[in-house]
């Protein structure tokens, strides 16, 4: 008694769904007997795209060149239209002219730095301040010391003593001992004279040159290990210059080099390098080279900035047009003129001169090449090497069943519509 109310509730949504059901797949069989399927077209395009680049590759592999392109054959009007011009591989003197950023630095062989053999007290300095020129022997600073002035009273004492029949083999040791400790020759003489020892030893500029650094005052208390002062001829400085990890080839001990220095208001002059560093500086990735300069006006100031521009001596080498070298950002390589065909090869390249590159490896003297065209001849070698074996079409209007026109898609099933047709 219950069931059949039940299923009066519940026929009519039943039939509603089952009519729903029997339209859309009505609909459905329409659409697949059109070959209209609105999904199976779009998987079997995924499945093309992803797929046509792998069967390229695999269908080309055999016959592509390794560096992506194959060997061109142009007829004479699109070598025209394309302005395509030829040279020849010929060998010629090459200079490499190098130029890097150079320096004033000290003589580090005409530096000289100041101590005293005597600890003690610096009581007077006559170097005011750093940059101060001093000359060679000139008094830089006196110094007081207990122990200097001990040995000048024992020095005496064997002079007074020798003098009453004792062996002057110990006045000897002991004027020694003071030449040992500082004083000069003229400073022992002196006390000799008098017979009264000095309280002040004095120290002297040991060279000529300007004061680079000052490390003291008065009434400081100093010992053999304290630096005074620190002195530097500039007559003749060093200039460093920085060469690119490049360029280290062409740059060696004796390569001549012109030095310009602007702010410093000389013309150029004329070096040699005198040393190479062994170590390359890691954080710039240069390597350092050395040169000698005379410097009699002091012109050229330690901390100048400047350029250097090495000549190193010509040498042979096969060279081509820049513009011949298609580099690819892992190899380079030109189309060489082979048997009527535009051949790529892969060449090893060297300095860059002018106009013109160093071939170092990869092409023979006296073999023609592209030196102009190149784009468009390299964008179609790299088309062919891909499977487009028709390449682009140069001139007028494509002749449809000629080379030059791409081969047309083909499909299975009703053609697609054109116009308003497809509406």
């Amino acid at each position: 008694m219950t069931l059949f109310p039940l299923l009066r509730r519940t026929a009519p949504p039943v039939a509603a769904a089952v009519a729903t059901a029997t339209v859309f797949t009505i609909g459905l069989w329409i659409q697949r007997s059109r070959e209209q399927w609105p999904f199976a077209p779009l998987v079997e395009s995924t499945m093309a795209v992803t797929l046509l680049p792998e069967a390229a590759v695999a269908s080309t592999s055999g016959t592509a060149p390794a560096h992506g392109r194959v060997a061109v054959d142009l007829p004479p009007s699109d070598v025209a239209s394309l302005d395509i011009r030829l040279d020849t591989v010929r060998r010629e003197s090459v200079t490499q002219a190098v130029r890097a950023a150079a320096t004033v630095v000290p003589d580090e062989s005409r530096i000289s730095h100041v101590h005293t053999r005597v600890a003690g007290w610096l009581e007077e300095l006559n170097v005011s301040t750093t940059g101060q020129t001093v000359q060679a022997g000139q008094p830089v600073a006196r110094i007081f010391s207990q122990e200097l002035l001990s040995s000048q009273t024992e020095y005496l004492a064997a002079r007074r003593n020798a003098a009453s029949g004792i062996a002057s083999v110990v006045v000897a040791g002991g004027r020694t001992r003071l030449g040992v400790l500082g004083m000069t020759t003229d400073e022992i003489d002196a006390i000799d004279r008098t017979g009264e020892p000095m309280r002040l030893v004095t120290v002297a500029a040991p060279r000529g040159g300007v004061v680079v650094h000052r490390g003291v005052t008065v009434g400081t208390a100093v010992d053999p290990s304290t630096e005074l002062l620190t002195i530097a001829d500039l007559s003749r400085v060093w200039v460093l210059a920085e060469v690119s990890e490049a360029d280290i080839p062409f740059v060696r001990a004796g390569t001549a080099a012109r030095l310009d220095f602007p702010a410093s208001g000389r013309p150029p002059l004329r070096a040699r390098v005198d040393f190479v560093y062994p170590m390359l500086t890691e954080r710039t990735r240069t390597l350092r080279v050395r040169l000698s300069v005379a410097n009699p006006g002091g012109a050229l100031k330690p901390g100048l900035y400047g350029t250097a521009i090495f000549e190193p001596a010509g040498r042979s080498a096969l060279t081509v047009p820049r513009d011949a070298v298609v580099d690819t950002g892992r190899e380079q390589h030109v189309f060489v003129v082979s048997g009527g065909m535009f051949e790529p090869r892969a060449v090893t390249v060297g300095a860059r001169v002018a106009d013109r590159i160093e071939i170092r490896d990869g092409l023979a003297e006296g073999e023609q090449i592209v030196a102009a065209g190149v784009f468009l001849l390299d964008s179609e070698s790299r088309l062919r090497a891909t499977g487009g074996a028709g390449g682009h079409a140069h001139g007028g209007p494509a002749d449809p069943s000629g080379p030059g026109t791409p081969a047309p898609a083909t499909t299975t099933g009703t053609p697609a519509p054109t116009g308003h047709a497809g509406h």
